[in-house]
């Protein structure tokens, strides 16, 4: 009998300025239109919840979170595309959801595109709702394309 070892799962940790390098790499190969370097240097520097997904010190995902006047915007979620469909995803989104709860967020927003289904689905599941639309908000290859607008109310813990 041979064991297999799985590899071990990734670990949340802050995001640091050392990390831009390969955070933006990853934003990269991930979007068609992604964030700069310095887009995430300017998250780091307003103080935004900013967080990465590390295994064996590479960074496999990342999250950024803005919070005030008790509402939340998750303002960007990015798993690396060799490291999709592992559950990293909803990983991340469950970690914003947190530091939105530590802040005393009562809401969170985030806008999707219309043509992300994969990324629909994931937050429908975990309880957001469509809220509304942001015309011509993304860039697009032919123009531009919405963004739906999706929210979810952060209940207190029963019990």
């Amino acid at each position: 009998m041979v064991a297999i070892l799985k590899p071990k799962p990734p670990e949340f940790r802050r995001m640091q300025p050392d990390d831009l390098d390969q955070v933006a790499a990853i934003e990269a190969a991930a979007y068609e239109f992604p964030w700069s370097r310095a887009i995430f240097h300017d998250c780091l520097r307003a103080g935004y919840e900013c967080c990465v997904l590390v295994r064996e010190g590479a960074i496999v995902g990342y999250g950024v979170l803005s919070s005030g006047a008790n509402e939340a915007h998750i303002l960007n979620i990015c798993v690396a595309p060799l490291e999709q469909g592992n559950g990293h995803g909803r990983r991340l989104v469950k970690r914003l959801l947190d530091f939105a709860r530590w802040h005393r967020c009562e809401r969170v927003f985030l806008e999707v595109r219309p043509s992300n289904p994969h990324a629909i689905a994931l937050y429908e599941s975990m309880g957001f709702n469509e809220f509304g639309r942001r015309p011509n908000y993304y860039p697009a290859k032919k123009g531009r394309e919405d963004a739906l607008v999706m929210a979810m109310e952060l209940l207190e813990p029963e019990g």
